[in-house]
């Protein structure tokens, strides 16, 4: 291991710790079931115990018996010593949660919004839904932070979480937490294309002007804190992937546009620009309708298209078609399904998506096709997924 940098390694075994603190729930786990599952000398878990234990990361969780000796003390992850804010920007509403450390929602606010009212009226109401949130969930003092400074502020923004330097909240934001002060940031979700390396958005559909915004830093000069900004089906993949979804799978939502996220291998796909997912846009009809985009015929405009009339085992088929595709080019173990769409009729959906999926494998000579379900998370499911984009890579999760 010649050059290792120690300053990593300490944050990998960190969050290693953490993650294993945070699975094993209110029942906790010991120092020494600790060591063997990371592999990390008992010395070393306990100087990383010890250093949770001082920032308020973890507690004591009672004594458990042993095969010898005295009991073991278990300790466990307190939920509460750092929460997150997620954000999801859809083309006509608002909604904001809060979560604490293990990603359970504490809060939930919903508004109103036009996401084509212009960069100052959609940070505007970010900035205003947030700390409203953070007010009534974690009280004034937290929601200080989160006072508008205006687009125009002095000085740099507040640089976005990195998963590749975070220190699994030690010691950067071990500060914060020791002063009460739990909120760790803001993970914004909206719709694609968008470079979420740099949280500049691209030429989202419909909404031309916002090709070239800066809204990571923008809303970080805004609100204070770190932010982090990813497509709404990244963030929705993400969630299911930290609440245990396994293996590789696509994430196909449905409400006022239709995108995918993707799960290869366990971690969320982005592709080499941040492109991956734009499923919407598959040109499946070369004659058939334009699209926002431009194109003709794309799953989107078709499948919305069918929606406005009434015809969803329709718009359910054009929506198979394309998972179809999708499933033919990675091979994936299953198509989960979400959105405001799909969740108004989700029987119509499964359905008719699980039977083109039936078609195409039976033509290749399979049995039958990928398992296709609705995603666990409700309409809720981006916000909590955006929310995530600042927890999992705390956790070790690098996907965040």
């Amino acid at each position: 291991m010649a050059g290792v940098n120690l300053f990593a390694l300490r944050s990998h075994n960190t969050a290693l710790v953490l993650d294993l603190l945070r699975t094993a729930g209110a029942r906790g786990i010991s120092r020494l079931e600790l060591a063997d599952r990371t592999g990390l000398t008992p010395q070393a878990v306990s100087k990383i115990t010890a250093r949770l234990r001082e920032d308020g990361l973890a507690a004591e969780a009672g004594r458990r018996a042993s095969t010898g000796g005295k009991p073991r003390t278990v300790l466990r992850l307190v939920p509460e010593a750092g929460h997150a804010a997620g954000v999801h920007l859809d083309r006509d509403e608002l909604r904001t949660v809060l979560v604490d450390l293990t990603g359970t929602v504490v809060g939930e606010r919903r508004a109103p919004l036009d996401l084509g009212a212009g960069a100052d009226a959609v940070l505007t109401a970010v900035t205003r839904e947030t700390t409203a949130l953070v007010t009534d969930m974690l009280g004034p003092a937290a929601a200080a932070r989160l006072g508008p400074t205006g687009p125009d502020a002095l000085g740099p923004a507040p640089d976005a979480l990195d998963p590749a330097v975070t220190d699994a909240l030690h010691p950067a934001a071990a500060g914060s937490l020791a002063e009460a002060d739990t909120l760790l940031g803001l993970g914004v979700a909206l719709p694609g294309p968008l470079d979420h390396t740099r949280g500049v958005l691209h030429r989202v559909t419909g909404f031309p002007e916002w090709d070239g915004f800066s809204l990571r830093d923008a809303l970080a000069r805004r609100v204070g804190v770190p932010v982090v900004v990813d497509k709404d089906t990244n963030a929705a993949a993400l969630g299911l992937a930290v609440r245990g979804e396994r293996g590789s799978f696509a994430y196909l939502h449905l409400g006022t546009g239709l995108g995918a996220g993707l799960v290869i291998g366990g971690s969320v796909h982005r592709g080499a620009r941040t492109g991956a997912g734009e499923f919407g846009h598959q040109v499946i009809q070369l004659d058939g309708p334009v699209c926002g985009c431009g194109n003709r015929g794309c799953v989107e405009v078709l499948c919305l298209g069918a929606v406005a009339r009434g015809e969803l085992a329709e718009a359910a088929r054009v929506l198979g078609e394309g998972a179809a595709n999708l499933v033919g080019l990675l091979d994936i173990d299953l198509v989960l399904l979400g959105g405001r769409t799909v969740a108004a009729d989700p029987s119509s959906f499964v359905r008719g998506v699980a039977a083109v999926l039936d078609a195409r494998a039976r033509r290749a000579g399979g049995r039958e096709g990928v398992p296709v379900r609705v995603a666990s998370g409700g309409v809720r499911g981006v916000a909590e997924g955006a929310a995530q984009l600042l927890l999992a890579p705390l956790f070790g999760r690098g996907d965040g």
